[in-house]
């Protein structure tokens, strides 16, 4: 069954600037809808439940499994599971909304098995080259280099997906501006008519 409403999943390496995008069209489009990922990782000091994560005990994830709660969901960063709830997500394309939301390969992979194909878009945030995205990454904050070698690794597995995406934006160092209007334009033509 296919629903009036788009669900756009935002891929790309960390680093790349999905969040800076996503965070600027949710301060450009009200109506747009960003469901909450669910995961088993521990709180942090100034968050809260539903900022930024539903938190659930490994239990209570299990039980969502079980009850087939989850559209997609993984497990990764040592263990740590994350997911999307499909009460997040098919009401919403049942109202004909548009929703928005950052995923790994994987559970792009998850979502297109699970919600028609009509219903997703895909946009890839291409950074440029690794080089160029190790020095984005170093520059954000201290980074191990075994953490830096895990994010190159999955920087690779991510890059294999560009070629599968419906979009490509390109945010190479120096042209946010260019990429943030790419990706406005992106969305624009997604939000349904008034």
């Amino acid at each position: 069954m296919t629903y009036p409403g788009k669900l756009v999943l935002v891929v790309g390496a960390a680093g790349s600037g999905k969040g800076v995008l996503i965070k600027r069209a949710k301060e450009q489009h009200s109506e747009i809808l960003f469901p909450i990922t669910a995961t088993t990782r521990a709180i942090r000091p100034g968050e809260t439940e539903g900022n930024p994560y539903h938190f659930l005990t490994g239990e209570e994830f299990d039980a969502r499994i079980e009850a087939n709660d989850f559209i997609e969901w993984a497990s990764i960063d040592g263990g740590k599971r994350y997911g999307t709830l499909k009460a997040d997500v098919i009401p919403a394309l049942t109202e004909g909304k548009l929703l928005l939301k950052e995923m790994e390969v994987q559970g792009v992979g998850q979502m297109r098995a699970t919600l028609p194909k009509e219903n997703i878009v895909t946009v890839y945030i291409d950074a440029g080259s690794w080089e160029s995205l190790a020095r984005r990454i170093k520059g954000r904050a201290p980074i191990s280099d075994e953490e830096l070698e895990s994010r190159r690794l999955r920087y690779e597995y991510e890059r294999a997906f560009k070629d599968e995406a419906d979009h490509i934006v390109e945010n190479f160092d120096g042209k946010f501006k260019e990429a943030d209007a790419s990706f406005e334009k992106i969305i624009s033509s997604l939000l349904p008519s008034a």
